[in-house]
């Protein structure tokens, strides 16, 4: 009697793929961590879909990495990349893009400023079909000097950018899946995410929403990080500065030129027309000065050029956790 021997395979396990996935960046955010996770778990449960968080530890040095360490201990949901050190908040950004697997990505700070709870109306949005769904400030709870810079920056911009760039809206927001992908295929290295967002097109529609004010601790975009901000908005979606230096150039030659005929005529017809030390040194200072901006508008754009034919990525990657792949990890 001969014995056939049947050999079983393993079981299969079928492997969920989230539906959403939530990326923040976080830098020095270790006192708004623990209600930031019970809030947006709390919303992200309630959506009754399969959801990933992704914590992008943008160099933090108050303790917040080892914080979310713990918080990917105890939740399966959770994923957590530690960049080798502080990146920016833009580049952060995009490293959560790069690992986010979800239908629909979403991306929100860790402040607590972008609550949590405003994330049902713009899925609400994406499920009717849109591709892009970005939520649009109607208050800040800021002081009056930054809501004021700030609306006069989004007012500025949108007057000079190659793209329509919506008013008032940051970088809080949920991206259909292959507009994820077609972000990450995006090269460049001084990223200005809600003016990349605008330039790739894709249906989109904003949702209004009133920002907080931070849950705790300092804001950590100060007046020199905003600014940069600025200039990356400025120079990455607009060549006016470009034209504003050539026709600045343009008036001051035409001045010059109305000023040395109106010079011979008055030295003929006034024999005695003095020549002024303070009318040369005006003159010069006042060109130099021109000079000065067109070259300071002209290395921006250059600086910019550098930055790509570098070619270094946008950010490195200390260390991953709750991925498959866990190991430390020097590459983008």
């Amino acid at each position: 009697m001969t014995t056939h021997l049947t050999q079983t395979k393993p079981p299969v396990l079928s492997v969920v793929l989230p539906v959403f996935s939530v990326v923040l960046p976080v830098f020095n955010e270790r006192e708004s961590l623990a209600e930031l996770h019970r809030r947006l778990s709390s919303v992200m449960i309630a959506l009754a879909e399969p959801y990933e968080i992704i914590y992008v530890d943008d160099g933090s040095r108050d303790g917040s990495g080892d914080l979310l360490a713990a918080i990917q201990q105890n939740d399966a949901q959770v994923r957590v990349l530690h960049l080798s050190r502080n990146f920016g908040h833009q580049a952060a950004i995009s490293a959560g893009l790069d690992h986010a697997s979800g239908d629909a990505v979403i991306v929100l700070d860790a402040d607590l400023q972008d609550p949590p709870e405003v994330l049902p109306a713009l899925l609400a949005q994406w499920r009717l079909g849109f591709d892009v769904v970005y939520a649009v400030r109607r208050e800040r709870k800021e002081n009056l000097f930054k809501r004021s810079a700030y609306d006069i920056f989004y007012r500025l911009l949108r007057q000079v950018a190659n793209v329509e760039i919506p008013l008032d809206a940051g970088d809080f927001c949920v991206l259909d899946r292959r507009v994820a992908d077609v972000l990450r295929k995006m090269p460049e290295r001084n990223r200005f995410m809600r003016g990349i967002r605008s330039w790739i097109g894709f249906r989109q529609i904003g949702v209004p929403y009133n920002r907080a004010a931070r849950f705790a601790g300092q804001p950590k975009y100060s007046l020199l990080k905003l600014l940069r901000l600025a200039f990356d908005g400025f120079f990455s979606f607009s060549y006016l500065p470009l034209r504003l230096a050539s026709l600045f150039g343009l008036l001051v030659s035409f001045l010059g030129f109305l000023l040395s005929v109106w010079t011979v005529y008055k030295r003929f017809t006034l024999p005695e027309f003095p020549s002024g030390f303070a009318t040369i040194v005006v003159g010069v200072m006042f060109l130099g000065g021109i000079q000065l901006i067109a070259l300071g508008v002209i290395g921006e754009y250059v600086g910019r050029i550098f930055d790509e034919v570098k070619q270094r990525p946008l950010y490195i990657i200390g260390e991953r956790r709750g991925f498959d792949d866990e190991r430390q990890a020097p590459d983008a």
